[in-house]
């Protein structure tokens, strides 16, 4: 099977989007978050890679196309942003305070535990930039001297787990207001957690959206200064 990801230039990309439908379908059956379609094709696309002995180089080497779509999909969730554009001007200040204490609490939640746990600076500031997108996540890990690799894996597993929980974690602390909600997805879960906030409405989407792209450039700037803590 190695051969044949060596040999086709979209099997990474087909095995993405079949463990993907997978998932789907999945979901659509039992409707339970932890089919998440994200989760399901990730371990999907795992155990094919393990039985065909294929090695991710060459897997990623296909499905790479794929992670060209990112960007510009992130940029897509201002649309609903702007349908919401009025209700955000009477919120504004709500919001920014909002999205600076869930900005605040991730980096001191991940500064904590790393000195609880003995994390040496490398890996302290790997972790940083979990709550944030990809696309902005690899970039501040690079720039900290953190491991690229495994920052895009926390940012996924961090997403995935707000997305499945995220809606349950709202209803335990009886969180019933559309702008917390969303922002509290998009803050904590990025752009998985603002799947689920579209599911949910149209306004904790589009507040979701806006808070992948200020919570991003809020950890731009303040992770920086919490890398010089370990």
């Amino acid at each position: 099977m190695s051969h044949f990801f060596e040999d086709s230039m979209f099997a990474g990309v087909t095995l993405s989007l079949v463990a993907y439908f997978i998932g789907t379908l999945l979901k659509r059956k039992f409707k339970l978050g932890i089919f998440n379609p994200l989760l399901i094709s990730i371990i999907v696309s795992i155990i094919v890679l393990l039985v065909g002995k294929v090695d991710y180089e060459i897997y990623n080497e296909g499905a790479k196309y794929l992670s060209w779509l990112l960007t510009p999909a992130t940029v897509c969730l201002a649309i609903p942003l702007y349908e919401q554009r009025d209700l955000l001007k009477k919120n504004y200040k709500a919001v920014l305070f909002g999205l600076f204490s869930g900005v605040l609490t991730s980096l001191c939640t991940v500064f904590v535990l790393s000195l609880m746990m003995g994390l040496s600076h490398e890996e302290y500031v790997t972790l940083l930039p979990k709550s944030i997108t990809t696309a902005i996540g690899m970039g501040v890990s690079e720039e900290l001297g953190g491991y690229v690799v495994i920052t895009v894996a926390v940012i996924i597993v961090t997403g995935v787990i707000g997305n499945i929980f995220g809606e349950l974690i709202c209803k335990i602390f009886r969180i019933i207001e559309p702008i917390s909600k969303g922002l509290a997805f998009g803050s904590a879960a990025h752009a998985i957690g603002t799947a689920k906030a579209i599911e949910i409405g149209e306004v904790e989407g589009a507040m979701s959206g806006l808070a992948i792209a200020v919570s991003g450039i809020m950890t731009v700037l303040f992770a920086s200064v919490f890398a010089n803590f370990i």
